[in-house]
């Protein structure tokens, strides 16, 4: 009763408009300032992407520990950059579209595939922002893009005036705002058609055939044969291009070459691409057909323009990745202003935790990344907002209960820990653990949650049944550090006494030494102390890895770092110059340091403690993984969200 009437929907608080599944919002006194939204979801295994690296299929989320709804969002038409070069609007992205993002590679950030991992919508106050090359975006002051000085949010928060925004003048990165597609009618689609006909090649791909297919049947008003007017329309100039390009056309080395064709025909391929604002160049080849190339100039930009204003058939995938993305003069920030009301905007989650929205490159709502990499509050939605699935034992058991279920290793814990508070209030694992071991499915559990050990009995009991890998993540033992990084988790005292639970109960744990910050956490000293500590737990093994900065915690790192070390910013720079990852040689350094004090301890791998030279990548500790030899099992710790 009590719970009940804190219902947010009831007080008219806020919660989350457009949230697949959403049962009620409750906020209340026992856990105050967060807000629990409690969902019936449609599935809760998820199969893990075929291309991850990962030693497991399939994972369990109990929990979210971010809303994904909170912090960023677009408008639902912004057009966002698919991986065919085609554009679709945000609100219509589905899961598992492909789409571009970006990486950054040595000291260039370039274009890679992604795929849309989730997507929501919300209402919140809204911002337009204007660029100099005329690009209007709306936006939620949350949202961030990325200029040639970093991350930079749209507008400032009261509770966070130390973070950096925009400002008139900051330097998008991107093309510029995409191109309007054509209209389709009936001048595009007889352009189309006639430049079918006169393309100097033959058109042999499907889907250049599918399309003058349909719009010769398909249109009573286009008869044969097609002819030119005497004064074409853009819009049959648009259809004209599209068919030089589907028939001559193609794209490489970041050159768009629209046709090769005689020089009876450029001259209609020119006067199309000038009523249309292109810039081009024609090529010679030398032949003695006359055949000339007409090749657009202007670099991507241009590329993207004419995909996106003639929409010709045959696009490619792919064509984009590793192309340098740059900032722009004309990309320029000219005005944010407030619209001054609430609109329903739009985000997603991606693979590489960016997008492209309208040219410019936009960061997305990656909440364990950018609030809880390190469980670092970096904003305040991690804590206060959390997503229940409170049908998830339900759920599950008749997923298991599917022929079609193998009865696969499944690990929980990678993204969202499972044993976070909420689940002292709803205790969704007791029934998860059991309809697991009621299936014959083994399971692991990575956790830095103490509450887990509510759930040793039964854990104990099931473990006669199925394989059980449990996995505890400590980062250091100096308190007054932890406070400062890692506020609202458990002490390290009070996960080191966790782990000493779990092996008293005959169960094996491996813990994560993770993450090992340089200059702050990696002497000797601090190691060998903390892992001394470990060792009188009983624990199976440790494995010892490095701070690893995803985009978001990379921000909001750097600020804690500069404000709080600023002499150490010089070697973090240098240690994570090239992405990601620590440097090679510090990892290398780190591993030739650790090495000896695992084994002066006790902790490391059975097939590293004869070993003169260790591992560069550490691997899974054992008792970490059910039923996978974790030595034979690289930790890939940028799929690992707890850590």
């Amino acid at each position: 009763m009590r719970w009940d009437s804190q219902r947010v929907d009831q007080q008219q608080q806020p919660t989350l408009p457009g949230l697949p599944g959403l049962v009620r919002s409750v906020r209340t006194p026992e856990f105050a300032g967060m807000v629990f939204h409690e969902v019936h979801a449609k599935s809760v295994l998820n199969k893990v992407p075929g291309q991850s690296p990962m030693p497991f299929r399939w994972t369990i989320n109990p929990y979210r520990g971010c809303s994904h709804a909170c912090r960023y969002c677009l408008a639902g038409e912004t057009p966002i950059l698919m991986a065919d070069g085609r554009t679709r609007p945000l609100a219509e992205l589905e899961v598992g579209d492909l789409i571009y993002g970006t990486e950054r590679t040595g000291n260039r950030r370039r274009y890679v595939p992604t795929r849309v991992l989730a997507h929501w919508s919300t209402v919140k106050p809204a911002y337009r922002l204007t660029l100099r090359d005329g690009t209007q975006l709306i936006a939620s002051g949350d949202h961030r893009f990325l200029t040639d000085r970093g991350w930079r949010h749209v507008a400032e928060r009261e509770e966070e005036r130390h973070r950096t925004i925009l400002n008139v003048g900051d330097k998008l990165v991107g093309t510029g705002g995409f191109a309007p597609a054509p209209k389709g009618r009936v001048d595009y689609r007889c352009g189309y058609l006639a430049g079918i006909a006169g393309a100097g090649g033959e058109a042999t791909d499907r889907r250049v055939l599918e399309r003058a297919r349909e719009y010769l049947t398909g249109d009573e008003s286009i008869s044969l044969p097609i002819e030119r007017p005497l004064v074409p329309s853009e819009e049959w100039h648009k259809g004209f291009l599209a068919a030089v390009f589907d028939v001559d056309g193609e794209f490489g080395r970041g050159h768009l070459r629209v046709a090769r064709t005689s020089r009876a025909n450029v001259g209609m391929v020119s006067d199309a691409l000038l009523r249309l604002d292109f810039r081009f160049v024609l090529d010679d080849l030398g032949l003695r057909s006359g055949v000339q190339r007409v090749r657009l100039s202007g670099g991507l930009p241009e590329y993207l323009r004419f995909l996106h204003t003639v929409d010709p058939a045959r696009t490619g995938a792919g064509e984009l990745t590793g192309i340098a993305i740059r900032a722009a003069a004309r990309l320029g920030v000219e005005m944010v202003e407030p619209l001054g009301l609430e609109l329903p905007l739009f985000d997603i989650t991606t693979g590489t935790g960016d997008f492209i929205a309208n040219g410019v490159v936009s960061h997305n709502c990656f909440a364990r990344n950018s609030h809880t990499y390190l469980d670092l509050d970096a904003g305040e939605d991690f804590d206060t907002q959390v997503i229940v699935k409170v049908n998830a034992v339900e759920v599950l058991t008749a997923q298991l209960r599917s022929p079609r279920w193998t009865h696969e290793h499944v690990a929980m814990g990678t993204n969202t820990d499972p044993y976070q508070r909420a689940e002292g209030r709803y205790a969704l694992m007791p029934g998860i653990i059991r309809a697991l071991a009621d299936s014959g499915t083994p399971f692991n559990i990575l956790t830095k949650g103490t509450v887990l050990s509510r759930d040793l009995p039964l854990l104990a009991e099931v473990s006669r049944d199925v394989p059980v890998g449990l996995g505890v993540s400590i980062a250091l033992a100096d308190r007054e550090l932890q406070r400062s990084l890692e506020p609202g988790t458990a002490s390290p005292q009070a996960r080191l006494e966790l782990v000493r639970k779990i092996t008293d109960a005959g169960l094996p744990c491996g813990v994560f030494v993770a993450p090992v910050l340089p200059g702050l956490t990696d002497s000797i000293e601090q190691l060998d102390t903390l892992l001394a500590e470990i060792a009188e737990t009983g624990a199976s093994g440790v494995t010892v890895l490095p701070l690893h900065l995803r985009p978001g915690a990379r921000e909001w790192f750097a600020e804690w770092l500069a404000r709080e070390h600023p002499e150490l910013v010089p070697s973090y720079r240098q240690i994570y110059a090239r992405g990601a990852n620590a440097d090679i040689r510090y990892r290398r350094w780190l591993g030739r340091r650790v090495g000896p004090l695992l084994r002066r301890h006790g902790l490391a791998p059975k097939e590293a403690r004869e070993a003169r030279e260790p591992r560069t990548e550490p691997s899974w500790p054992e008792g970490s993984l059910a039923s996978i030899p974790e030595q034979a099992t690289p930790v890939q710790q940028e799929q690992l969200e707890l850590l």
